[in-house]
Parts: C-alpha cells; sequence; structure tokens
C-alpha cells in the first residue's frame, strides 16, 4: 500500500574527481544517468521532493565510526568526506523535521570498510552510514536504530562496526557469500557475546527473484524490526540485485526495489552498490525517490523488463522459506544466546583475518570485549596490516556502564606504546577521540 505523499530530502553527489580507474564500474556515471532520468521525469519540480547539497564530514565525525589507520588524511579523499557529508546532510534534514525521510545518493559507498580502516577495500574507505548514525546518536540522542543493507554484497563493514551493539539492529540481505564477495555473511553470524541477534545476515541463492526479496522483508525483516521498536530505520540502498548488473547473478527489478520502500518505509536511505548504470540505476533510483515520496512508482519500469523469463525456482524459493525461518528461530532466541555467551566481567577474544582486495593489504586482528548484561561492553582490537601499521583501538560504547567504562580506560592505560604505531581511544560516552603515539 502506497504511502501517502509527503516531503522527501535528496542529496546527489557523484564524486566527478573519484574512481579507482576511468572504466572501473564503480565511477561516476553511476549517478550521471539517475541525475538525468530524474529530472527528464520531473522529479525536482515536484513540491514534496526537496533537493540538498552534501555537507562535507569532519575528522571528528569520522573518529566516532573508526579507527582511521594511520589516520583521516591517508584514508580518505575529498569525495569519501563529501560522500559521507551527503548522509549527514540527509540525516540533519530528517532529524529537523525538514523533510519525514531522505534518500542519499552519493559515491564512493562504505558498507564494506570496517572499524578498523587501513584503506580501501571493496571500493569503500569509510562508512558511511556508520558515520551518520554515529553522528545521529551524538547529535540528536537517538537510542534505537535499525540499519538493514539490501545491497547484493555483504554489508561485512557494517556488520563489524555495530557487531557488539545490542541498540543497533543491524540486518544484511546479500547473495550466498559462498558465490560471491566477501564470502561472509551466514545465519550463525548474530553478533557479538553482548549483542547476540542483534545482527541478522540474510543470505540469498543466486537467481532470487522480486518474489524472493519481498518474502523475506515480509516474513523476516519487518516482524524483526516491529519487535526491535527502531527510533530510526536506515535503509544501505544499494541495487547491485538487479537482474542486469553486471557484477551480481540476482532477478530484482526496479519494481520490486519501490515495492521493497514502500513496506520497509525507511526514514533515511543511502546509496551503496550497482553497477548497471544505464539498464538499472535510473528505473531504480526513480523507483525508490517516488515510493520514499509516496508518489505512484507504477509506471517505473526498465524497457526490457520482461517478469516471466526473472521467476525463480521452486527450490530457491523453499531455500529462502528455510533460510528465514531459521533467521526468525536465532531472532528468538536471542537474550539466550546472551546469556549463555559468557559471564559479566568475563573478558572474551576474537581472532580475524581481513583482506584489503582495493589496497592489497592483509590485516590480522586480534579483539578482547567485556562481557556485560548492561551495554554494548568495552572492547580493544589489536590490529597488525601487512604492508601496514600495528595498532591497538580501545573502544568504549556511546551507552557503557560504569564497570566497561573503567574497562575501557583499563585497555587504553595498559597498553603497550612500545608495541603499536599508535594507540586509539574512541571514548563513545564523552564523545572523545584520543592518539598516543
Amino acid at each position: 500500500m502506497l504511502n501517502a505523499p509527503h516531503k522527501t530530502g535528496l542529496v546527489f553527489f557523484p564524486a566527478f574527481d573519484w574512481a579507482i580507474d576511468p572504466t572501473h564500474p564503480e565511477r561516476e556515471e553511476r549517478l550521471l544517468y539517475t541525475q538525468d532520468q530524474v529530472r527528464e521525469e520531473g522529479v525536482f519540480d515536484v513540491p514534496e521532493i526537496i533537493e540538498y547539497k552534501p555537507e562535507i564530514v569532519t575528522p571528528k565525525d569520522v573518529q566516532r565510526a573508526h579507527f582511521c589507520v594511520p589516520d583521516e588524511q591517508t584514508v580518505t579523499t575529498e569525495s569519501h568526506l563529501i560522500s559521507a557529508g551527503g548522509a549527514k546532510a540527509i540525516a540533519n534534514a530528517v532529524m529537523l523535521n525538514e523533510v519525514k525521510n531522505g534518500f542519499a545518493l552519493v559515491r564512493p559507498p562504505g558498507h564494506h570498510s570496517m572499524r578498523v580502516t587501513h584503506g580501501g577495500r571493496g571500493f569503500c574507505h569509510i562508512n558511511i552510514e556508520a558515520i551518520m548514525v554515529e553522528y545521529i546518536r551524538s547529535q540528536f540522542g537517538v537510542k534505537r536504530i535499525a540499519v538493514i543493507d539490501t545491497d547484493c554484497h555483504h554489508g561485512d563493514g557494517s556488520d563489524d562496526i555495530f557487531w557488539h551493539d545490542p541498540d543497533v539492529l543491524f540486518i544484511s540481505l546479500h547473495q550466498d557469500g559462498r558465490t560471491m564477495y566477501p564470502g561472509t555473511g551466514f545465519p550463525r553470524d548474530l553478533g557479538g557475546p553482548n549483542a547476540k541477534g542483534s545482527n541478522l545476515n540474510i543470505p540469498l541463492p543466486p537467481g532470487t527473484s522480486t518474489e524472493g526479496y519481498l518474502y523475506v522483508i515480509e516474513n523476516c525483516v519487518l516482524p524483526v524490526i516491529a519487535a526491535f521498536k527502531p527510533d530510526l530505520v536506515v535503509n544501505s540502498a544499494g541495487q547491485d540485485n538487479h537482474y542486469t548488473d553486471p557484477l551480481t547473478n540476482m532477478n530484482f527489478s526496479a519494481q520490486g526495489y519501490a515495492r521493497l520502500t514502500d513496506m520497509l518505509n525507511p526514514d533515511i536511505a543511502v546509496l551503496e552498490g550497482g553497477y548497471a548504470i544505464e539498464g538499472a540505476l535510473p528505473y531504480v533510483n526513480l523507483g525508490i525517490i517516488l515510493a520514499m515520496a509516496g508518489i505512484d512508482y507504477s509506471g517505473v519500469v526498465e524497457p526490457d523488463y520482461d517478469p516471466e523469463r526473472l521467476k525463480q525456482s521452486e527450490s530457491i524459493t523453499d531455500n529462502i522459506k528455510r533460510t528465514c525461518d531459521q533467521i526468525m528461530t536465532y531472532w528468538g532466541q536471542r537474550y539466550e544466546m546472551r546469556e549463555a555467551a559468557g559471564e559479566p566481567g568475563q573478558i572474551i577474544t576474537r581472532h580475524r583475518e581481513v583482506f584489503y582486495d582495493t589496497d592489497n593489504i592483509f590485516d590480522r586482528q586480534k579483539e578482547k570485549i567485556r562481557v556485560c548484561r548492561d551495554c554494548g561492553g568495552s572492547f580493544e582490537v589489536d590490529s597488525k596490516a601487512t604492508p601496514g601499521n600495528h595498532i591497538l583501538g580501545v573502544h568504549i560504547p556511546i551507552n557503557a556502564c560504569k564497570a566497561c567504562r573503567e574497562q575501557g580506560y583499563e585497555f587504553y592505560d595498559q597498553a603497550d606504546i612500545t608495541k603499536y604505531q599508535r594507540i586509539y581511544l574512541q571514548d563513545r560516552t564523552k564523545d572523545l577521540y584520543e592518539v598516543k603515539q
């Protein structure tokens, strides 16, 4: 059912001066065709649509979400800061009630960028949505936020940043990691010991169509959101699950995207992937814009759209239903899983390896977190990049209890500076960021 018309904010930032190389799929033409289509359709003449200019995020904005190694200036370009600033501009417009909702059509994308970032991976250097979410939490005091990632690739960076946070529900719908980059995001990946079930990963088989995506939204995502009761819903609106996308193997359509947006009803959408520059993005983005504004989107159809050709097989349908059942079972067990994850005050260790495919960096990480029943828990992450720096990052969550604040400062104060090039402190309770070197 179409929402009633209302004011919707838009930001466009094509980033003319940033591309991995001139013929790479992630280049400025991704948004130029969309801008042309939106203008041709007269969208900017509709009184409900308000265009905003992107801001540029500050180092402090980035520091709420990341440990940039060695620093923000090295990891980012101005285009990355303006892309994140586009999402920040839309967040301000929504939070100040200038518009009901908003869509940041920006690049470069960000959802593969993790808490520790040594450079580029999956076309991402900094995480646009995470920076925006942490800005909203600090600036406007919003407590519970849901981030729904509908990009075809697993949002492993967002998954990592919100892994230990029970107040951020992160759900990623993506093509099965056994068939595509980054090879992660399976149903058993449910979040850290203090946030089990707040991270839900829903892998979908290649060939999933509009029918399959909307089934997951209706039977899994929406019931979980309703139970979580977020104050704000964010959609990482990747569009590379379109049937014409050159990098993926899905059969989603522009009508499907518009319907998904209508059902999800996000407060803020942020563009992520999508590389069918002419055949998909202009139609998909237009459908999303109209759906967000509560305007009829039934006429938005790709020239070669053939629903019969894009139908999914019965085996795919059965696979998706089984996965949704599994996810809903995990969701129902989230509190029991947190109780079973460890005793309060216990320190739990996690080892990880992260590969930066864009910059050819290999990162070995050792993470320690305090088990807590009252907050997300303070943690430290020892990150050793090859080539690159060996650093320690300490994170104190925004909702930290007294014991976890003390644990965070114990991690920071007792760290041996002779072992690391830099030691970072991210104290979200004070909106404080410090570096020792």
